[in-house]
């Protein structure tokens, strides 16, 4: 853990030094995997090194993503004096055997005790992770974590469906007809139930996936969807600057004997083109439910979805399926339902 902790820190001064340390750093994320599996103190200590050298506004937005079995209250407090104002809080689910069934190291109480430390620790901007469409789970108990979720008054919700991957556990029940899934009338009573629960606690959803209070919208999150400017550090992390997509290997222990060595960490660097971009920019844009301005795109690249898309974006438009509203080509509500498939045809 040292060594990698070291070796962020040498890959964070290399690039404070280039073409990302021009522009002060509006938020800070610790994610992509489990951070808190790291001490509290070393965490603390990579924040402190990110102040250091890159120019940090002081209204940044500053997350942490915690596993409630890898973090106790101790540690919630030191994070919080070390600068950290956000807490995502990967919960899942509230109930014990959705938790043990997806392998979950927690338990619902757990769960709950690390948000009620978190609190009393000063965090007022937290966010709470839940997956539907978990094996064995029925659109009532869905709802029953919907509510023990919102019960906690987090600021923010982020609700994913369960997605099969292959080459896991999972994939492998699934291919000998073990896995026993909810049928899609079901999941689509959970995505109804979301936007019930989340809408009757006042929170609004702004991305497929995501909701929160009026004002505690993720802005690092936003970002991306923006299709904006990014610097990744650590193992499998992405940079987006200027234009150039780089992916760093994703072997810890590589990434560290990269980095000692002077090299640069990069699997993959993939120049895009404009027309690459807009595409790209559309596609993500339209993950927000305000979707993308139709004059930011002309402005920044000098394309019109109506013109570019031509029939396609008229046939999806007839299917009303997107539509262009205020200036804002955008998702309908029945878009959001079927995202996968209609950015399908936008790529």
């Amino acid at each position: 853990m040292r060594r990698y902790a070291a070796a962020l820190i040498l890959q964070l001064g290399r690039m404070a030094a280039g073409a990302a340390g021009r522009r002060p750093a509006a938020t800070v994320f610790f994610g992509g995997g489990t951070p808190s599996l790291l001490p509290a103190r070393e965490l603390a200590g990579l924040l402190r090194e990110c102040r250091a050298r890159f120019r940090v506004a002081a209204d940044s937005e500053i997350s942490i993503e915690v596993n409630p079995a890898t973090v106790a209250a101790a540690d919630l407090q030191l994070l919080r004096r070390a600068g950290f104002n956000r807490l995502s809080v990967g919960v899942q689910s509230f109930a014990d055997g959705e938790l043990a069934r997806i392998g979950r190291p927690h338990t619902a109480a757990a769960a709950r005790a690390v948000i009620r430390a978190a609190r009393e620790a000063g965090f007022d901007n937290i966010n709470i992770d839940l997956m539907f469409g978990l094996p064995a789970q029925t659109a009532a108990d869905f709802r029953e974590t919907l509510r023990a979720a919102l019960d906690l008054a987090p600021e923010h919700l982020a609700v994913y469906e369960l997605t099969v991957e292959e080459g896991t556990p999972f994939a492998g029940l699934a291919a000998r007809g073990r896995l026993d899934l909810p049928p899609e009338e079901a999941v689509l009573e959970m995505m109804a139930a979301t936007d019930e629960e989340t809408g009757r606690a006042g929170m609004r959803r702004y991305e497929i996936s995501n909701y929160a209070r009026p004002g505690r919208e993720c802005r690092h999150n936003i970002n991306y969807w923006r299709n904006g400017v990014y610097v990744g550090l650590g193992a499998g992390a992405v940079s987006h600057i200027e234009g150039r997509r780089c992916a760093a290997v994703r072997d810890v222990e590589e990434y560290c004997r990269r980095v000692e060595a002077g090299l640069e960490p990069w699997d993959e660097v993939e120049e895009l083109d404009p027309e690459a971009r807009f595409r790209e920019t559309v596609i993500m844009g339209l993950r927000m439910t305000a979707g993308v301005s139709v004059g930011g795109l002309e402005r920044r690249f000098g394309l019109n979805p109506a013109s570019y898309y031509g029939p396609t974006l008229r046939h999806l438009a007839e299917q009303e399926l997107i539509i262009v509203e205020e200036g804002f080509l955008r998702l309908t509500a029945l878009g959001l339902r079927v995202a996968n498939r209609v950015m399908a045809d936008l790529v």
